[in-house]
């Protein structure tokens, strides 16, 4: 008996429907363990887990019967073929959820040119030896055939049947969907979380989504009218937040430092190993006299990071969903940005860098927010001890560009933005000099070494900028852009916070990132209200004395009594003072104890909810419609972006030609000397 069902069974593998159905169930099974082990989807209850094990089926009939439409070889070719970029997409979606705890999206790959500098280095790092198994089962088919162990069946396979594997796979994905409906209703419609699409329905089908959102986005542009800005305006209207008088105009004037820390989070002020802060420097910065403080402010990007943050700090619009919004629409969007709002108010406007110009599509997104000048990479000597990861070592950096901040006509809006605490974290010895964490976990135990240096670095600038006078003459923001350690560390994320276990809650409130302000004469202290990136500029213009009523921004002022402190996450998730939502838990805020919410509670988190995601929804539209190219507030005028070059030689005359029009720099105020004399740096490189 045993042996007849050998028998029949190798003579169904031996049949074209026999090896199909092999490579379907090993395919399933593979997607299946990729789930569980590689991904965090957050699967709950019984109706998600059958989901989740089934929700590869209906793809797999679907891509893999593509072969059953062909005969003899090619079939098999194709089968394998089919497979082999199937999990290709799996292997390369394992990689990228380990950095970013998301998937990739059409927007990034599209964007990947921006972005894939020193890649190499990172997917050392991120590489783990058993992401191979996901190729497994093809060397498996791959063997069987080449031994002859499955025959290849040269019968010809009725069209009919193919047709009918096809729409049973459609069927089947009717019927995920309808299922998933009744778990999680507003799938495709309501949801900002890719981990919930994957989760009901599968990698395939998220990836086909989200190809037709993206085409979907390029489709609003076309179809926007002056029209829509309507609704825009009307919830700003009612949105908007009156400076707080206190601080209104404080720092009228001044010049603006925008000081980006890269990958830093706000556990690290005041953190110690071993008895050490580490960044003892920015921790006195924090606590200083004259600086506010904010230590409930978060991170709101999403796959952009980086450019998200610089999105939301130089804009007040969020982020995209999906993919990078600098990239995507950097060049043709028309922007009411920071920098073109103070260079209206005669301000000389700068970024600086120390990577190639077109990393993150900079240097055409820069044009489009109306930066004077954008110091890139092209403007610093360059040395192969000078760089690590991403670019220039931030001490170098940070003393590089200096030189072009002593000739900026006063008074500037400078952004710098530091490069060294960037993932994967490297360093070289001779500029390690602080002790890695002992979580084990090799991405994380470095992180307080670089943030470590970075705060050396910014100590030597700040030093700089009181020697020369500018620190009494300037305001300093500084700030996080995005979290360093992503949530697929948990068991060393528990052992930093030191804890034994750690849940949504306590990674919710991990994402905050520092933001201080500093300013001369300035009522400083530590200030808790509950805020994001996305709230900077409106913080920023009321502290310069200007009310900037007509503009759109979807922050409100952190120093404002109005200022709203619901916390908007991009996947849709929340922070307020009083509740945490994480997907479908929801946490007290203060004591981080998991409810589950009564009637009135239910009503307050739907009308947090409904906030949230007007608003998201609200930005979105804005960059996908580029709808401000309707809009002109009173007192701005449209920046034109041909009124700028970054080329070197040009700005650089440029630059020459602004300083002789108004010699307020410091390099004119000290009888055209330089002032690098004053600049002070223990970097190795440079002795």
């Amino acid at each position: 008996m045993l042996t007849d069902k050998k028998y029949r069974f190798s003579n169904l593998l031996n049949t074209r429907i026999g090896f199909f159905l092999l490579v379907v169930i090993l395919f399933c099974i593979k997607t299946y363990i990729a789930y569980q082990t590689k991904f965090t989807l957050g699967v709950k209850g019984g109706m998600q887990e059958f989901l989740l094990a089934v929700n590869p089926i209906p793809a797999a009939l679907l891509t893999l019967g593509i072969a059953l439409y062909f005969s003899g070889r090619l079939s098999y070719w194709l089968m394998m073929i089919i497979d082999t970029l199937e999990s290709v997409w799996i292997f390369a979606n394992i990689l990228y959820y380990r950095e970013f705890s998301d998937f990739l999206s059409l927007g990034v790959i599209k964007g990947s040119g921006n972005v894939q500098n020193n890649l190499g280095k990172s997917l050392v790092e991120i590489l783990h030896f058993s992401d191979f198994f996901v190729f497994l089962d093809i060397i498996i088919l791959v063997a069987l055939l080449a031994f002859h162990v499955i025959r290849i069946d040269a019968t010809p396979f009725k069209k009919r049947y193919a047709f009918l594997v096809t729409m049973v796979s459609f069927l089947l994905m009717g019927g995920e969907y309808g299922l998933a409906s009744t778990d999680r209703s507003g799938l495709l419609t309501r949801t900002f979380d890719n981990n919930y699409i994957v989760k009901y329905l599968g990698l395939n089908e998220y990836a086909a989504f989200n190809v037709y959102q993206t085409q979907k986005e390029s489709a609003t542009r076309s179809k926007a009218k002056a029209s829509d800005m309507d609704s825009i305006l009307k919830y700003l209207d009612h949105s908007r937040a009156k400076a707080n008088p206190t601080y209104f105009g404080k720092a009228k004037g001044k010049n603006v430092f925008i000081i980006h820390l890269e990958s830093f989070q706000q556990f690290l002020i005041d953190y110690k190993v071993d008895g050490r802060e580490v960044t003892p420097h920015l921790n006195a910065f924090f606590h200083n006299k004259n600086t506010i403080g904010f230590d409930n402010f978060f991170h709101q990007v999403a796959q952009g990071k980086t450019s998200d943050a610089e999105m939301m700090l130089e804009n007040s619009l969020y982020g995209l969903p999906q993919g990078s919004a600098m990239v995507t629409y950097g060049a043709q969007n028309t922007y009411q940005a920071a920098p073109a709002i103070l260079d209206q108010r005669g301000y000389t406007t700068a970024a600086f860098h120390g990577d190639v110009p077109s990393f993150w599509n900079r240097d055409s997104t820069y044009k489009s927010w109306g930066y004077d000048y954008f110091f890139s990479s092209q403007y610093y000597k360059t040395k192969p001890s000078y760089s690590v990861g991403y670019g220039l070592k931030d001490k170098i950096f940070f003393r590089d560009a200096s030189n072009y901040i002593q000739q900026l006509p006063q008074p500037f809006y400078a952004k710098l933005i530091t490069l060294t605490n960037h993932y994967p974290y490297l360093l070289d010895k001779q500029n390690t000099d602080f002790p890695a964490t002992k979580t084990g976990d090799k991405t994380v135990d470095p992180y307080v070494q670089t943030a470590h240096y970075l705060d050396q670095a910014f100590a030597e600038f700040m030093n700089y900028l009181k020697r020369t006078g500018l620190l009494k003459d300037s305001m300093i923001v500084v700030y996080g852009d995005h979290y360093g350690i992503s949530n697929n560390h948990r068991p060393a994320i528990a052992q930093l916070l030191h804890k034994k276990s750690i849940n949504n809650y306590d990674l919710a409130q991990f994402q905050k990132v520092p933001f201080m302000i500093h300013a001369p004469g300035l009522k400083g202290g530590v200030d808790h209200s509950y805020g994001g990136e996305i709230d900077v500029l409106p913080t920023i213009l009321h502290l310069l004395g200007d009310k900037n009523n007509n503009t759109i921004q979807f922050g409100t002022d952190l120093l404002s009594k109005q200022h709203d402190q619901r916390v908007a996450f991009r996947d849709g998730d929340f922070v307020t003072p009083k509740y945490t939502k994480v997907g479908s838990d929801v946490y007290l805020t203060k004591t981080g104890k998991q409810i589950t919410p009564n009637a009135v509670q239910k009503r307050q988190l739907a009308s947090i909810q409904n906030h949230v995601t007007t608003e998201l929804s609200l930005s979105d539209r804005v960059i996908w419609g580029d709808l401000l190219r309707f809009y002109t507030p009173k007192g701005f005028q449209k920046v034109n972006r041909k009124d700028f070059t970054y080329q070197y030689t040009k700005a650089l005359d440029n630059l020459k030609q602004a300083q002789k029009k108004e010699p307020t720099s410091i390099e004119a105020k000290n009888h055209s000397k330089s002032t690098m004399n004053l600049y002070k740096t223990d970097a190795p490189e440079l002795k």
